[in-house]
């Protein structure tokens, strides 16, 4: 009879139903019933992943016009706060691409899983590029346009042209065929990895504003109007990254 031990790390080098696993079932061990119904809710969550996997693929492939063709996905991250750039991010994807297995809208992963991402995303990728428009611009063109500017951007910056684009509910000014796609990084795989290098790209940059500007908390809350980052406003004044068309910001200023 195998140790408990030794059935769980059998257990863990399998992915698929083995015949010796109905053996398990008749054990009485307490151990070993754990032991398997904790390999069965893996391989659940796994055939899910692989599910979602598979439809957002098959989401990207529906727009392809031949065989071969190349599918942009673009999206924004940093439209809300009240400091930083909003950085936007363009990738095509090969047609197969399991290493990306898990992928989804930046929101719904850790810190941890957006980093691993990052990296995958940026080995497989046929192409990407990541834009950041700056406050200025914010404040010049109002944060819509300056995200609708910046998708562009990022798009153009591609060593690849696509042959079509799909944006997270967004219209883009090009004339390359295109979808806007209300809530595209759930639905799209090269969506959501343009969600997540968008994502990194803007943590990794407030990070350092975090060490330029300290006391403010940027790499905590990116920027976001927290109630800590609200307070280190009115103690420290507002810094040459915060938007200044953006409220309490502007009424701040107009008072000075």
């Amino acid at each position: 009879m195998k140790t408990i031990k030794a059935i769980k790390e059998a257990l863990a080098q399998e992915h698929t139903w083995q015949e010796w696993m109905t053996e398990l079932e008749q054990d009485e061990r307490e151990g070993v019933k754990k032991a398997l119904q904790s390999w069965k809710r893996q391989q659940e969550k796994r055939e899910k992943l692989q599910q979602e996997h598979e439809a957002k693929i098959q989401f990207d492939d529906a727009y392809r016009t031949h065989e071969g063709s190349y599918i942009a996905g673009t999206d924004e991250a940093g439209r809300g706060p009240l400091a930083g750039p909003v950085v936007t991010a363009a990738v095509i994807l090969p047609a197969k691409c399991d290493a990306l297995i898990g992928l989804n809208d930046s929101k719904q992963l850790s810190l941890e899983k957006r980093e691993q991402f990052m990296r995958l995303i940026e080995e497989h990728a046929l192409a990407s590029y990541i834009h950041f428009q700056s406050e200025e611009a914010i404040d010049t063109l109002n944060i819509y346009e300056a995200t609708r500017q910046s998708m562009k951007a990022s798009i153009e910056g591609l060593s690849i042209q696509p042959d079509f684009v799909l944006a997270d509910a967004m219209t883009l000014d090009i004339t390359i065929p295109q979808e806007s796609v209300i809530k595209g990084d759930a639905k799209s795989l090269a969506i959501a990895a343009a969600s997540i290098l968008a994502k990194t790209a803007r943590d990794h940059y407030m990070e350092q504003m975090d060490e330029k500007y300290p006391g403010y908390g940027f790499a905590k809350h990116a920027g976001y109007g927290t109630k800590q980052h609200l307070e280190a406003i009115q103690h420290l004044g507002v810094t040459p990254i915060h938007r200044k068309t953006f409220e309490p910001i502007k009424s701040m200023l107009q008072k000075e």
